[in-house]
């Protein structure tokens, strides 16, 4: 049954999950990524490049958000997530529109990645789900899993979507399509419903507000707990990530038409879902590095059956593709709950900015390296087996964040209160 204090929290923070969950859905992280792969056989036609340099546009991608997510985090504290999250959406918007002008360089294709990745940083989890993170406590990790649910299904949709518009008008104004999403849905519902933290108590001179409690990002950057994250987010996230560009390519190896490739292919976005809400509600309940654990590592099981089978069959495929999009689907949940359980909210958007950068450095790399044994080989047989190594070589370093008693408590002496006086 739920309490008063939980029922009270969702009231007043319904209005920022769904600005949030649009925001995120419709922003750098799940459009480009989702999109490639449909856009990968077009322009490979058009201009001559190969799968693999068309996948280093990930790699770009990944440096942008590697170098400014960081400060798209020290921003929002800064300045607030709700100003930095919609100029960014914003800049985003029209920088993915532009890959409409296109020619035939590959240093300028790489280089719109790269404008895309540093003006766009502001629309990934970093900002966004500060506004979640600060209305939400008793139940952080299923409000987190609200927020974040949309990039699957909407990664999905831009997916199927860009494949029907590209056979229909072509993958110039198919760009300039999706990229009108962000600009026409997220901007006017964020600047409708999502708030900010809500404001702190003054100070005993009542010139500067009390500081939120937890860690600076410099207090953070010297723990063991925040360097074993990054460890286990860098080295997961290129078997997480790495499949998901290179899908469509991989299913129609398997001997699949295209259009059942790409619908095979966009189950990941919807199974992402289910990693969200059954994730969040998890991580509230039981120990959080063991809910990650189960459902990071999960997908091993469809990498390695589509690695030893050579003609599976639709459903095999399909069940592949949903533990790939249910352990999507918690990723981003236990990275943001950490953050904030770890390390508090005084720095929070700051220290999941640097944690981020480094799931960003393996998301961008796994999905190269897929392609590129894919160039050599003739295959994508090998990389399965790399995907799924790396996400048992990650998931080691889980358990030594210790108990769920050991997560933060704010080390700074409580404030002494201060007696209330009556006026005469």
């Amino acid at each position: 049954m739920a309490t008063p204090e939980i029922t009270g929290e969702f009231r007043r923070g319904s209005g920022v999950i769904v600005a949030a969950a649009l925001g995120i859905g419709l922003g750098l992280s799940p459009l480009p990524f989702y999109t490639i792969g449909v856009f990968m056989p077009v322009l490979s036609e058009e201009f001559g490049w190969r799968y693999d340099q068309i996948m280093v546009a990930l790699t770009v991608m990944t440096l942008g958000a590697f170098l400014f997510a960081p400060v798209a985090g020290y921003l929002s504290d800064r300045f607030g997530a709700k100003r930095v999250a919609l100029i960014s959406t914003v800049m985003f918007s029209l920088v993915f529109m532009s890959f409409a002008l296109m020619t035939d360089s590959l240093l300028h294709f790489y280089a719109t990645w790269g404008l895309m990745a540093s003006l766009g940083a502001g629309t990934l989890p970093v900002t966004w789900t500060r506004g979640v993170t600060s209305f939400f406590e008793k139940n952080r990790g299923m409000a987190l899993g609200l927020a974040l649910v949309l990039t699957g299904p909407c990664g999905a949709l831009a997916k199927v979507l860009s494949a029907h518009l590209i056979g229909e008008i072509g993958w110039r104004m198919t760009y300039v399509c999706v990229g009108l999403a962000p600009l026409l849905i997220s901007v006017p519902i964020g600047l409708l419903l999502f708030r900010d933290a809500p404001a702190k108590a003054p100070a005993i001179s009542g010139k500067s507000p009390v500081s939120e409690p937890g860690f600076s990002l410099k207090e953070a950057l010297v723990t063991s707990r925040f360097w074993l994250l990054a460890y286990a987010f860098l080295v997961m996230s290129i078997g997480l990530s790495g499949p998901v560009p290179n899908l469509e390519a991989i299913f129609r190896e398997k001997g699949f038409e295209v259009s059942n490739s790409v619908l095979l292919a966009s189950f990941v976005g919807y199974a992402v879902i289910i990693g969200r809400l059954s994730g969040g509600w998890l991580i509230d309940r039981f120990w959080p590095p063991g809910v990650a654990i189960l459902m990071l590592t999960s997908p091993i099981l469809g990498l390695l059956a589509l690695a030893q089978i050579d003609t599976p069959s639709f459903m095999l495929c399909a069940g592949a593709v949903v533990l790939m999009g249910a352990a999507l689907g918690v990723e981003y949940d236990f990275l943001a709950f950490m953050s904030a359980k770890y390390f508090g909210m005084r720095n929070y958007s700051a220290i999941y900015g640097c944690l981020y950068a480094f799931f960003a450095i393996g998301a961008a790399a796994g999905p190269v390296i897929g392609a590129r044994m894919f160039v050599q080989t003739g295959s994508y047989k090998a990389a399965l087996y790399v995907w799924a190594g790396s996400l048992v070589i990650g998931a080691i370093a889980l358990p030594f964040l210790g108990r769920r008693e050991t997560i933060f408590d704010d080390p700074r002496p409580a404030p002494v209160p201060i007696p209330q006086t009556t006026g005469a």
